[in-house]
């Protein structure tokens, strides 16, 4: 029984701030600072107040934070969906790749010529220092999600800039220096692992979507613990064969995101949740290896406020918004993007990919990165709904919607078409039997069946006489063939 004791104190602790990791969305919407941020901040208080308190070793923690990382990227995929990324691919691969090459090399600059570091730590400072993470951005905002392009370039651009970071770092560091042949093995090793990680993904989501579609499982629990299985095997392949993991199952995630499939909203679901606990796991256990006392040593704020407030106001303005010039997006659009590019779990654990390596001044570099996601997440994040504010950008309020309706089908409905009234649409305002009669007249005696309405938070009866409304809900039933022509209608 001697045992039994601690082992229910660990649990309780573990329990506790697990309800406190579910509460605390409640608690940034009042505060404005980032939910990550105040559990990476908890954990660096309890580790400098608590000595007993130990962080796990650095290969276990890169593990932990691979793991979540995984989770976050392919839940980041999902969101998005091929329709999204296809109406944003050019910004997002440009930003991404481009956006991050030129980011590192200015960070390095700062950091040689400002600091004195030399070419090599400066430029493993600037990779370490590139990556963004909208997951940040969106957790500020809460229940409020922005219209446009610009959240989808955001979210693109961190699910392409962490592998490419993460790959220019392990290849940085598999060189060991800068020379010319050290250049072109980076060159090389990144190419591959962003080739055989594309290809990975694009072949994998492919295979698993047609796993998800054609093999049954005899509970409904097990359909999300599969995909999960099966994302791990992704990227465990993908990096077994010298390709970014992360890359692969990051568009593997595209790949299904808009893809139909047994119980898809279930995994949907399941596959959000756990990518906003992998977050805050991923910045608790980072939280653990900072020291605090090293961040207040003039040799590690100092350069980490410069490279920040650098990186706020001149780095990412300038290059970044070079890139997405070809984007031609509204200014207030582009104003959010370049300010929104914030830091996250990334940029840590690229940092403790430092220590892991030995790199002289590892543990100075790794404060340095620690003070510039700090600034990012506190400062620029709680600054985020003004800005927001400030641009004028469209905003709409995402209720949660507790309660479902629905029929379950032991085969996949054919022809059925989820679709929402957009205000300004040639279905806004017009009843149920015009927009019927428009769709039969281009479509030469189409059959149209609109089975289910919910406006606001409640079902309407349906009669051909029924007026839609902006922001009606509808399921339709029609064949595939004429989806395009209910959604040219229904869409703005």
């Amino acid at each position: 029984m001697t045992d039994i004791d601690p082992f229910a104190q660990v649990l309780l602790l573990l329990s506790l701030a697990a309800v406190a990791a579910v509460l605390s969305n409640r608690l940034t919407e009042r505060i404005r600072i980032p939910t990550p941020a105040l559990f990476l901040a908890a954990a660096a208080i309890a580790t400098a107040l608590l000595p007993d308190l130990k962080a796990p070793p650095e290969r276990t923690i890169e593990r932990i934070v691979t793991v979540a990382l995984v989770c976050i990227l392919f839940d980041g995929g999902m969101h998005i969906g091929w329709h999204r990324f296809r109406a944003a691919a050019a910004p997002i691969v440009v930003v991404g790749v481009a956006g991050t090459f030129l980011t590192t090399a200015a960070v390095a600059a700062v950091a040689h010529f400002g600091f004195g570091f030399s070419w090599y730590i400066a430029l493993l400072l600037g990779t370490a220092i590139a990556p963004t993470d909208p997951a940040v951005v969106f957790s500020i905002l809460g229940q409020r999600e922005i219209a446009g392009r610009s959240s989808t370039i955001l979210e693109g651009e961190s699910g392409a800039n962490d592998p490419v970071g993460i790959a220019l770092l392990i290849s940085l560091l598999a060189a060991g220096s800068l020379n010319g042949g050290a250049l072109v093995h980076v060159g090389g090793e990144f190419l591959l692992q962003m080739g055989v990680g594309a290809a990975f993904g694009l072949l994998g989501g492919r295979a698993l979507l047609w796993f998800m579609r054609h093999v049954s499982l005899p509970s409904e629990g097990l359909y999300a613990l599969r995909t999960l299985a099966c994302v791990m095997v992704l990227y465990g392949a993908t990096t077994v064969a010298h390709g970014s993991g992360f890359l692969a199952v990051f568009v593997a995630g595209i790949v299904l995101g808009d893809e139909r499939a047994p119980f898809k909203r279930e995994i949907e679901r399941f596959h959000s949740a756990l990518a906003s606990l992998g977050e805050i796991v991923a910045f608790v256990v980072l939280g653990l290896t900072v020291h605090l006392f090293d961040l207040t040593q003039p040799d590690v704020w100092v350069p980490g406020l410069v490279l920040a407030i650098s990186l706020a106001l001149i780095i990412r303005p300038l290059l970044v918004g070079l890139c997405l010039i070809p984007a031609k997006l509204r200014r207030n659009e582009q104003a959010f993007v370049l300010f929104a590019g914030l830091k996250g779990a990334v940029p840590i654990l690229l940092g403790s990919l430092l220590l892991a390596a030995n790199i002289p001044g590892a543990q100075r570099l790794y404060g340095i990165v620690i003070v510039v996601v700090a600034f990012s997440v506190i400062v620029q994040g709680s600054l985020v709904p003004t800005v927001v504010r400030a641009l004028h950008l469209p905003m709409r309020i995402l209720q949660p919607q507790p309660w479902s309706f629905g029929v379950r089908l032991a085969e996949e409905p054919v022809g059925v078409l989820r679709l929402t009234v957009a205000a300004g649409s040639r279905a806004d305002g017009h009843t149920v039997q015009d927009v019927a009669d428009a769709v039969t007249d281009a479509a030469d005696g189409a059959d149209v069946w609109v089975n289910m309405l919910v406006r606001g938070h409640a079902l309407v009866s349906v009669r051909g006489d029924t007026h839609l409304k902006a922001g009606d809900e509808v399921l339709v039933s029609a064949e595939e063939r004429w989806h395009p022509n209910l959604e040219t209608l229904f869409g703005a």
